[in-house]
């Protein structure tokens, strides 16, 4: 049967309002995620202590992850105050994930209540606080207004909200007026060119020249960092790159993303990176200790390539995810790593902790969920913040055997034995017995300690006295 004039007209209009509700629908975003609970108000910000005044900047430090501090109880978090706090050192603080929720759900309303909370942990840790500029509310990557998708965390703002976050980040510096620091965006995520099987670097730059400018109008001391892309590498000697060594191959669409925004950037007022000793394709290689130098040999490609900028590693790893060390074994690595990184002269590196939820196994971490006991690493920071700083002169000292790395200042030295055997070794003219992966702390000139003297270090003590525990 024919249709009538009406019903042709009644099907353009029903047609039309399908396809205005589907562009409505679209300019509100995907309506996924969870709804965000908005304040009604504006909070005030945070009352805050200033960060300590230090002779030196302390070079090394941590980054917040999910659970820290904040999330502890009682005693637990007490002990974890204690360590953060007994040797100021850097502390880095995502504004979204890691712990924070989404700040701006919909434009222009504002929920900083968790990272209000974390700002007032690294003040009340008399931290040296940084603020790293990821991610994105859903809103400025397609997403719906008032919705959260954490599924969708690492994805990045379209373009045409690069402003609004550049705008989201000068409202976060005008609100924690003390935070001088800021890296912005982290390891690139949501920049990659599928077409052409590389890093978007020309995007990100867009974004990090937006964010520089506004936050320089905000305050023209605040202190500015990129790329933060994840320096990767290979075992396979066949990829092309201009860097390599015994501990495999650097990606070169990682140092062409560099080389790329250190051409086109506005400014910066240091160059931050990130990146872990382990190949993507064979694990470690040759041995965790070799595979160290990846850390050295970047930050001095780093190091020519930027002229005059300081080099920060916002993140750095030495074991692949199924490693089987004990504690000690992961310590002693870690502190071999420590060594390169002062070594190479890095400004700035800081320690992506993986504190875990009360019972839960937590390698590598700085205290034991739920208790606050002390971790190694703890003490490790705490004696390389103390000894080896921005400003300490760095000396070499004879070593009988080269299976015992040093590192020595004027009045301290560290030493680890890199083998899983005791070994008996001349380090600076005095006679050491080192258990196997003992990191060893020892005064210069004086009388060797006690290596059965173990035990955790103390505000201005050096980092662990006699053997290290193991972890």
């Amino acid at each position: 049967m024919s249709r009538g004039p009406l019903a042709v007209v009644a099907g353009i209009i029903a047609f039309a309002l399908v396809a205005v509700i589907l562009t409505l629908a679209a300019k509100r975003g995907r309506q996924d995620g969870v709804v965000a609970t908005i304040p009604p108000t504006p909070q005030p910000p945070p009352t805050l202590a200033a960060p300590p005044a230090l002779p030196n900047w302390p070079r090394w430090g941590v980054t917040h992850t999910q659970f820290s501090v904040d999330n502890e109880n009682g005693s637990a978090a007490a002990g974890g105050g204690h360590l953060l706090s007994r040797e100021p050192m850097i502390q880095n603080q995502h504004i979204m994930g890691w712990g924070v929720g989404n700040p701006e759900p919909a434009p222009g309303r504002y929920d900083f209540r968790d990272l209000d909370r974390r700002v007032k942990l690294m003040a009340d840790t008399r931290a040296l606080p940084v603020l790293t500029l990821c991610c994105a509310p859903d809103w400025m990557k397609g997403g719906a207004e008032g919705r959260t998708n954490w599924d969708r965390i690492e994805t990045a703002p379209l373009r045409e909200h690069f402003d609004d976050f550049a705008d989201l980040a000068a409202t976060i510096a005008r609100r924690y007026p003390h935070v001088k620091h800021f890296l912005v965006w982290n390891e690139f995520k949501g920049f990659w060119n599928n077409s052409r099987n590389e890093w978007d670097a020309e995007a990100y730059t867009d974004l990090y020249n937006r964010v520089y400018d506004a936050l320089k109008k905000v305050n023209p001391e605040i202190q500015v960092g990129g790329p933060y892309v994840p320096i990767d590498s290979h075992a396979d000697p066949r990829h092309p790159s201009e860097l390599r060594g015994p501990w495999g191959v650097v990606d070169q669409r990682s140092l062409d993303a560099i080389t790329y925004w250190l051409r086109h950037k506005k400014g910066a007022d240091f160059i931050v990176v990130d990146g872990s000793s382990v190949t993507s394709d064979r694990g470690i290689v040759p041995d965790e200790f070799t595979a160290l130098g990846k850390f050295r040999a970047v930050t001095e490609w780093l190091r020519q390539r930027a002229g005059d900028l300081p080099v920060w590693w916002a993140e750095w790893y030495v074991a692949p995810d199924n490693a089987d060390w004990d504690e000690r074994r992961r310590t002693a690595v870690q502190a071999a790593a420590m060594m390169e990184f002062a070594a190479s002269g890095a400004q700035t590196l800081l320690y992506w902790n993986p504190q875990r939820r009360p019972g839960d196994d937590c390698a590598g971490c700085l205290w034991r969920p739920g208790t606050g006991e002390e971790m190694p690493m703890a003490g490790l920071l705490s004696g390389f913040v103390r000894w080896f700083h921005a400003g300490a002169p760095l000396h070499t000292v004879p070593v009988s055997d080269d299976r015992i790395r040093v590192l020595a200042t004027d009045d301290q030295m560290v030493m680890v034995n890199t083998t899983d055997a005791p070994l008996a070794v001349d380090v600076d003219g005095r006679r050491f017995d080192l258990e196997p992966y003992e990191v060893r702390w020892s005064d210069r000139g004086g009388e060797p300690e006690d290596g059965e003297g173990g035990g955790q270090a103390e505000a201005g003590g050096p980092a662990v006295t006699g053997r290290s525990r193991a972890r």
